[in-house]
């Protein structure tokens, strides 16, 4: 039986869910490029994109996904046959290493593995050993979608102090931003790159490089960077068109117009929250799972885990014919286990994974789980039960403006 009926629930990492503001701001004829209006349009969402990144320095929109972002900043910092260092605790922070080879750069890779985070002391420790200084930039992912691991940024620009190292911190937080809580300039970091539809909440399309000063000063000194991805002259543009290289996203940028009034009269302080919350409530349901059956979370420690996604595993192919029912039967579409791979699980059949990130709430997480708790009863894939249950009680205990007693199982 294939659902139908409803409105269907993408529960993937991202893209994510467009809230109907954003949808309808965008449902509009195409304006005049060389407006005041659109120039007005396009001042107006940097400073509140700078908010959303908690940062001080200047931003550059690009057209283009998540993947254009990372060669952006590599094409404004990092010349051919200069060496970047690259920790990777899953497929995205190896993906970022590879297009720095394509591009000609000389690439480090120091491998966490796909269950544990990096570890600062070894990247410190990779820095002293740099006594020439070759390591340009050390290129890490906040948040890698792929296993859900959520690695500490404050701590990884410590390291690089600590190392008295003049090597960039460039940071992937195209998973994580809005999401997970992230302070560019507090932590650190000298490059941050994301995109637009995840904790954005916009259409894929848009991507973002914001960037410090130092990271300017290093672009000043390029003997060359490729014309499209050079952020100097979007930054500082003496005409309209060169904020984008051509002619502007118009579309996009109503929609990210709209998010980010919804994104700032949340609060950052709250978003963070609601996504702490509510991750929490998937592993307590994914945890009470686990304890009757071999359901188990990608990462076991809380703190390492990312409030956006949550990675899960069930012997193969248990979690493809999970997706499937849960897609088919529920309306509720669940993510791929991409980058997993392992001997015996050459296709990832045996992950999957929970999106919670952007224009998400408790009844959407609550639905999904219960999507999930009724696919595992129809497959008869053991699990403990009460997960739905477990994860209602968490957010029943959590609510920010409804503190109750435990009524999940009738107590008063």
């Amino acid at each position: 039986m294939t659902h139908s009926g409803g409105r269907a629930y993408c529960a993937i990492p991202g893209p994510t869910v467009v809230p109907d503001e954003v949808l309808q701001a965008m449902h509009r004829a195409a304006p005049n490029i060389y407006s005041d209006e659109v120039l007005a349009l396009t001042e107006g969402l940097i400073p509140d994109l700078k908010r959303v990144a908690c940062t001080d320095g200047d931003v550059a929109i690009y057209i283009c996904n998540g993947h254009g972002t990372w060669e952006a900043a590599l094409a404004n910092l990092v010349a051919p046959g200069e060496r970047v260092l690259v920790p990777a605790t899953g497929l995205f922070g190896h993906g970022w290493g590879r297009m720095a080879e394509a591009m000609g750069i000389e690439v480090d890779v120091l491998d966490f593995g796909l269950e544990t985070p990096m570890d600062p002391g070894r990247i410190e420790a990779v820095l002293k050993s740099d006594t020439d200084r070759k390591i340009k930039a050390v290129l890490v992912t906040h948040v890698d979608t792929s296993t859900s691991l959520r690695n500490d940024v404050k701590a990884i620009s410590d390291a690089i102090r600590a190392a008295g190292h003049p090597a960039l911190l460039l940071v992937d937080c195209i998973a994580s931003l809005g999401c997970d809580r992230f302070e560019m300039d507090a932590w650190g970091a000298d490059v941050v790159v994301t995109g637009s539809q995840k904790g954005l909440m916009t259409p894929p399309g848009a991507g973002f490089v914001f960037f410090n000063e130092k990271a300017a000063q290093t672009r000043a000194a390029m003997t060359r960077v490729s014309p499209y991805w050079d952020w100097a002259p979007r930054v500082h543009p003496e005409e309209l068109y060169l904020y984008f290289a051509g002619t502007a996203p118009t579309h996009h940028l109503y929609g990210l117009r709209t998010a980010l009034d919804m994104i700032h009269a949340e609060g950052m302080e709250n978003i963070w929250a609601r996504h702490d919350r509510l991750a929490r409530a998937v592993w307590a349901a994914s945890e009470t799972w686990g304890q009757g059956g071999p359901l188990s979370l990608n990462v076991a420690h809380r703190d390492h885990r990312s409030r956006a996604v949550t990675t899960l595993r069930l012997p193969a192919p248990d979690a493809a014919r999970l997706r499937a029912w849960v897609e088919d039967n529920t309306g509720v579409t669940l993510g791929l286990g991409i980058g997993m791979q392992r001997d015996g699980d050459p296709d990832g059949a045996g992950v999957f994974r929970i999106g919670h990130m952007g224009h998400v709430n408790a009844h959407m997480v609550l639905g999904a789980l219960g999507a999930i708790e009724a696919g595992l009863v129809a497959l008869n894939i053991a699990h403990g039960a009460g997960g739905a249950s477990a994860a209602a009680q968490h957010l029943a205990q959590a609510s920010p403006s409804h503190p109750v007693q435990n009524v999940i199982s009738g107590a008063a």
